[in-house]
């Protein structure tokens, strides 16, 4: 399975040089001149680092198959990407979206189902759960430790505290509520 090590953002300067999203938590063993990358889409690669460089907790690479501003905006938005078979990272407390695609949803408080994890995204404060609701709705869930406090990956669920009205369930009982309360005036 192919993972993704970082998203080739917008190019910097005029020699072909590009910003990177990094997905890695390794970036200096990963991002190193020489390293080789397949591509998404595949068109754009392989691609091989020519230099790389890390400025106030960026990084910034130039691709021997872009050596100009032209070229390197054509590569914005490719994913570079490495084997799974290659990673021997043992964290603990990361996951690929392959390992949470399909986890069910539990609530913290009484075990009851509220949907299936579809994906992962990742958002610039944070990562999200891609969380399908019993009734199909499309929520996405802040990826932080008070939100999902349990991953376990293995007994195929997680496990989610989620603040009120976060869910469309909840937000579909806070209507309900409203309507069914009145006003307490006679016409």
């Amino acid at each position: 399975m192919l993972l993704t090590v970082a998203r080739v953002g917008r190019p910097h300067g005029l020699r072909g040089e590009v910003a990177l999203d990094v997905r890695t938590d390794v970036p200096q063993e990963r991002l190193v001149v020489g390293a080789r990358f397949v591509t998404e889409p595949a068109a754009a690669g392989p691609l091989e680092i020519a230099h790389v460089r890390e400025a106030q907790g960026r990084w910034y690479v130039t691709f021997a198959q872009a050596d100009d501003r032209t070229a390197a905006e054509g590569l914005r938005g490719v994913e570079l990407l490495v084997d799974s078979d290659e990673d021997t990272d043992d964290d603990d407390d990361g996951w690929y979206p392959h390992e949470l695609a399909g986890l069910r949803a539990e609530h913290v408080a009484d075990g009851r189902p509220l949907g299936e994890v579809v994906g992962l995204e990742h958002l610039p404060a944070h990562d999200v759960l891609v969380l399908r609701e019993p009734d199909g709705a499309r929520t996405l869930v802040p990826f932080v430790e008070a939100i999902v406090p349990v991953v376990d990956v293995a007994g195929g669920r997680v496990v989610l505290d989620p603040p009120g009205g976060l869910l469309a369930a909840d937000a579909a009982n806070l209507v309900v509520s409203d309507e069914t309360r009145g006003t307490g005036e006679e016409a």
